[in-house]
């Protein structure tokens, strides 16, 4: 059993505004969990149409766990295809991977953006790019946005480095020689290039204990994910919104 609910919520709360995550160190059980991720905001359908999805190796996942890249999920949002995606997300750690890989990695939108300048300033918050929804999605039809939008809830930050450089979401597209169909041009790749190094200079790197939660804000937060060897990692993975 983990620390009392309220003041486990009242904590989570303060870290999400003051630097955009939150680790609750638990242990939890599965159903603790989802009860404090339900405190909250709505816990929403992910692509599979569950509220929770099982993070795990399955048959062909090498090609995304084993890479050469430090970064093997590079920084993204998640699901900017959708209008809004969900606020927070949310990972509880069923079993740890033990390989010293498998670490979750995030940075803050914020301060990348700041340190623009102005004319990559002005690309991330006026030029609109298309955003796919996931090929497992098909009730979302993706959509038109910037990467940075300004809405009358706050700012929504959208990135796929992946997307910037392909014009999709595969990592494996990412891994062939040079960009292929980059949506915002030269301009975008070298955003890209940018969002990478600001990754690598300014991430919290998160190895999730297990039966801790770990939550941080979609809106905000770029995330990405090292890669692993122990195929027994497995983590349950939650979609909130406000």
């Amino acid at each position: 059993m983990g620390a009392p609910v309220n003041d486990t919520t009242s904590e989570i709360v303060r870290d999400l505004t003051s630097r955009g995550y939150a680790l609750a160190q638990g242990p939890l059980t599965p159903e603790e969990a989802a009860d404090l991720v339900g405190r909250l905001g709505t816990i929403v359908p992910q692509t599979t149409g569950a509220l929770a999805y099982d993070v795990m190796a399955h048959p062909g996942f090498e090609k995304v766990r084993d890479t050469r890249s430090a970064h093997t999920l590079r920084p993204h949002t998640e699901a900017p295809g959708q209008n809004p995606p969900p606020r927070y997300l949310a990972l509880h750690c069923r079993v740890q991977a033990t390989c010293g890989g498998g670490l979750t990695m995030l940075a803050d939108a914020r301060d990348f953006v700041a340190g623009l300048s102005s004319s990559d300033e002005r690309l991330v918050r006026e030029a609109e790019l298309y955003w796919p929804s996931y090929v497992e999605d098909s009730d979302v039809e993706g959509l038109w946005k910037p990467l940075v939008e300004q809405t009358e809830h706050g700012t929504v930050n959208r990135l796929s480095c992946t997307l910037l450089r392909t014009g999709g979401y595969s990592e494996g597209l990412d891994e062939l020689a040079g960009p292929q169909n980059p949506p915002l041009g030269a301009e975008g790749v070298a955003l890209a290039q940018q969002a990478l190094d600001f990754f690598r200079d300014n991430q919290v790197s998160v190895l999730i204990p297990e039966g801790a939660l770990l939550i941080w804000d979609n809106h905000r937060m770029f995330h990405a994910r090292s890669s692993f060897t122990d195929t027994r990692r497995r983590l349950t993975r939650y979609w909130i919104a406000d």
